[in-house]
C-alpha cells in the first residue's frame, strides 16, 4: 500500500510519539528525558553520516528516518513541558529559513555559494543584539568533535578578514609550531607539551581550511585506511600461524607495503 504523501504522514508521526509516552505507551519511552536521549541523538546522526559515506540510499532514508524520531521525540517532550511542540520548531524554521535566504525570497542578490554563505552569517549577526554579548565566533557548537569545531571557528574568523594573506603564511606557522612543541618535549614540561601539540593541530586544521580540504573528513579516510592495512596485516600473519605479538616489526613493516601495493 502506498502511503499518502503529505503532512498527514508528519502528524501520524507526532501522535504515535505521543501515544508511546502516554500511561499506555511504552515504558522505556514513558521514562526518558532530553538528557538521556542525548546520547541517542548524537549515534543516529552519525549513523546518516555513515549512510552517506556508503553511498546506499536505502540505509540512509532509514537513518533520517531514525534521526527525524529523535527530533519528534524531542519535540514530545517540549510539548509535555509546556514549552513548544513540532509545529513550533517547523514555523521557526521556515521564517527563518526564508528571512536567511533573501537572495531567494527577498530582493537581496548572491550569485556564488560564498556570497550566499556571507548573506546568511550576515542576517545571523543582524538577529543578535549587542546585549546579549555576541561574538563572530558564537554559534559554533561545543560538543562538535575537535578537528570540526576548530574547522567551523576558524572559517568564522577569516570570514570578517581574520585570515592569513598567502598560504606560505600558514605553512611557516606550522613549522614555528612543530618546532615549539620539539622544544617542550626536550624540557619534559607535560602541561606544556599538550598547549603545544594542541597549536600543531589547531596550526594543521588551519592547513586544511586554506586548501578546502575537511580535516575531520581526511582523518576519518586516513583511519578506515591504516584499519584495512592493519587487518591485512593481521590475516596474512594468521595465514602463517602468527599473531602480531609473535611477528617482528619488520615482517609487519614488509606487510604493511604489500597492504600498500593491493590498494
Amino acid at each position: 500500500m502506498t502511503e499518502k504523501r503529505d503532512g498527514s504522514l508528519l502528524d501520524r508521526l507526532v501522535d504515535l510519539m505521543a501515544t508511546l509516552r502516554s500511561p499506555a505507551g511504552c515504558p522505556w519511552d514513558r521514562a526518558q528525558d532530553s538528557t538521556t536521549l542525548k546520547p541517542y541523538l548524537l549515534e543516529e546522526a552519525y549513523e546518516v553520516l555513515e549512510a552517506i559515506e556508503e553511498g546506499t540510499p536505502h540505509k540512509l532514508q532509514d537513518e533520517l528516518g531514525d534521526l527525524l524520531f529523535q527530533v519528534i521525540f524531542h519535540a514530545q517532550l517540549a510539548r509535555e513541558r509546556g514549552d513548544f511542540d513540532v509545529y513550533d520548531i517547523l514555523a521557526g524554521t521556515i521564517a527563518k529559513m526564508t528571512r536567511r535566504h533573501p537572495h531567494v525570497f527577498g530582493s537581496a542578490t548572491a550569485s556564488t555559494p560564498k556570497e550566499a554563505l556571507q548573506n546568511w552569517e550576515e542576517i545571523k549577526r543582524q538577529e543578535k543584539t549587542a546585549a546579549e554579548g555576541t561574538s563572530v565566533l558564537d554559534g559554533v557548537p561545543r560538543q562538535l568533535p575537535s578537528l570540526l569545531r576548530a574547522q567551523r571557528l576558524q572559517d568564522k574568523a577569516a570570514r570578517v578578514g581574520f585570515d592569513w594573506e598567502h598560504i606560505d603564511q600558514v605553512w611557516e606557522k606550522l613549522a614555528e609550531e612543530i618546532h615549539e612543541l620539539q622544544a617542550s618535549v626536550s624540557l619534559q614540561n607535560r602541561a606544556k607539551i599538550e598547549e603545544e601539540l594542541g597549536d600543531v593541530l589547531f596550526s594543521v586544521v588551519n592547513l586544511a581550511r586554506v586548501l578546502e580540504v575537511n580535516p575531520d573528513e581526511a582523518l576519518h579516510k586516513t583511519t578506515t585506511k591504516f584499519i584495512q592495512r592493519f587487518q591485512f596485516i593481521e590475516r596474512e600473519l594468521h595465514h602463517q600461524g602468527k599473531t602480531p605479538k609473535q611477528a617482528t616489526l619488520a615482517e609487519m613493516d614488509a606487510l604493511w607495503e604489500q597492504a600498500k601495493q593491493q590498494e
